[in-house]
């Protein structure tokens, strides 16, 4: 067995990609986690010019740093194209993805797969703290837009922010729900 020494043996920098449109307390969990295990985390959002999101990319990375700032070894970036482009260029040799159910692990094997063969980029996954388990950006905004409470779901900035957002585009923002 080859001893572990320096360089490509060593994971110490990681990116953890997403949209992150909102980022959600699940989101904040893995980073977390992440940012215990590794000595710089880089969340990187992706920027996908043929999305519209309900947030813009540099509202997103303003969030991302807001709720990230407790961790010193996590950075925010955005990136463009592939992800192992970004890796590439920034001397990153493994992504973190979390994995929520069994049902994201396929989808997600193949990407690693992919990103492993053409860039020797590896892919650590982290499975969903059983809190977040049912987490996911797109369900919050649903549940956002229909004037359920999702204070619990997200970031008190982040939750402010989608109050804000939701109530320029409808009345009826739930009142004295959740964070003050």
């Amino acid at each position: 067995m080859k001893a572990v020494t320096e360089g490509r043996d060593r994971v110490r920098r990681v990116v953890c990609p997403g949209s992150f449109d909102p980022v959600t307390n699940g989101h904040l969990d893995i980073i977390g986690r992440a940012a215990r295990l590794h000595d710089e985390v880089v969340v990187v959002v992706g920027a996908n010019l043929a999305k519209q999101g309900l947030f813009t990319v540099d509202e997103r990375l303003a969030m991302l740093r807001e709720v990230t700032s407790e961790f010193p070894n996590v950075s925010v970036d955005k990136f463009t194209g592939l992800l192992v482009d970004f890796c590439r260029a920034h001397g990153v040799s493994a992504i973190v993805k979390g994995l929520r159910a069994v049902s994201d692990f396929e989808y997600e094997m193949e990407m690693a797969q992919m990103n492993y063969r053409l860039a020797e980029v590896e892919t650590l996954f982290m499975t969903a703290n059983p809190l977040y388990s049912f987490l996911r950006s797109s369900l919050v905004k649903e549940i956002a837009k229909y004037g359920g409470d999702v204070s619990s779901l997200v970031p008190a900035a982040v939750y402010e922010r989608l109050r804000v957002r939701l109530a320029a585009t409808r009345a009826g923002w739930p009142q004295g729900s959740g964070h003050s």
